[in-house]
């Protein structure tokens, strides 16, 4: 194949992703593997191609939300919706809402735009592989002027807005991370090609995915770092503490080698590879770590009480039998 065939075998797999063609269409199409698939866009914005994310034809254009986020450690974000605006939430995620603000318990997400009922049944199940619950809410402005509604953090953190279409139109986050997004986001599972990130990534073999082009909150705990990487850059993380990351960013979990640091090291036996680019975000306090801690200090499970020097102190140990 001379020059010229490959430079216009290269202008039609552009021209095909920026018209939306899925990565499985692409891969049979043009001969690649899944694994290459990626290293391939990143070779042709190497070339000086313009790759833009696909438009996400099979969903619906997310709704114009604006939004501020209140507090420090425990964060709730406020939405402002115009009239006929819709959010979508996780069950049980609302803290408060005006009062022309209309609740509507929906299968999945709804953000596909033309769906039979069985295909809305089976895109809500793929939920429960999550670990979500088969439903989410929809809250709509059902009134003439703005109204609001928020939504709180399930423990301390902080809430992280995420642009999809800043982002390129998808994001893959923790299993539980997901808060809140504007209707016409997608939130789907995401599983992992790698059997080794499937079998001791922490999040186990299915992360979600976030696509669209409008906003979506995922909450993390503790401090948030966002991490830009070039080309190549990598990070190895505790698999705790990876929040999300582009669908740019190659993941995968790596042993931590040697029999002493992985039995008495304290980090545990893998850790999260990242490789760049694109950008990712860290939690300094996994919620699973918060509650490891906790249960180790109450009595009940076996803890005991620290720091408590007061007589008062004393007096409870020997109330409750310490």
């Amino acid at each position: 194949m001379g020059n010229h065939d490959v430079m216009e075998k290269y202008k039609n797999f552009v021209s095909d992703y920026n018209e939306g063609m899925d990565k499985t269409s692409l891969c049979e199409k043009y001969k690649l593997s899944q694994e290459d698939f990626e290293p391939f866009l990143n070779f042709l914005k190497r070339k000086g191609f313009l790759l833009s994310k696909p438009q996400f034809k099979e969903f619906m254009q997310a709704h114009d939300i604006d939004f501020e986020i209140f507090g420090d450690d425990m964060q709730f974000v406020e939405i402002e919706l115009d009239p006929r605006e819709t959010v979508i939430a996780e069950a049980g995620a609302m803290m408060y809402m005006s009062e022309w603000i209309e609740m509507e318990t929906i299968f999945g997400d709804g953000s596909e735009q033309s769906q039979g009922i069985m295909g809305k049944i089976f895109g809500a199940g793929k939920r429960i592989l999550t670990g979500e619950s088969l439903f989410m809410t929809a809250f709509t402005n059902s009134g003439h002027g703005k109204q609001r509604v928020s939504f709180s953090a399930p423990y301390p953190g902080k809430i992280i807005p995420l642009n999809l279409l800043e982002s390129g139109g998808e994001i893959i986050c923790q299993k539980g991370g997901f808060l809140c997004a504007a209707k016409g986001v997608s939130v789907s599972i995401a599983f992992q090609k790698k059997i080794g990130a499937g079998f001791f990534g922490g999040e186990g073999f299915i992360l979600q995915r976030l696509q669209g082009d409008g906003y979506a909150f995922v909450h993390a705990g503790g401090a948030v770092v966002e991490r830009e990487l070039s080309h190549s850059e990598s990070l190895r993380i505790d698999t705790g503490c990876l929040v999300a990351f582009q669908g740019s960013i190659s993941y995968d979990i790596k042993f931590v080698g040697g029999i002493k640091t992985a039995l008495f090291g304290g980090e545990g036996l893998f850790f999260a590879t990242v490789r760049g680019p694109g950008r990712v975000w860290l939690q300094s306090l996994p919620f699973s770590r918060l509650a490891d801690t906790i249960i180790a200090a109450a009595p009940r499970a076996g803890g005991q009480r620290k720091g408590e020097g007061s007589i008062l102190g004393s007096i409870g140990d020997m109330i409750d039998g310490s």
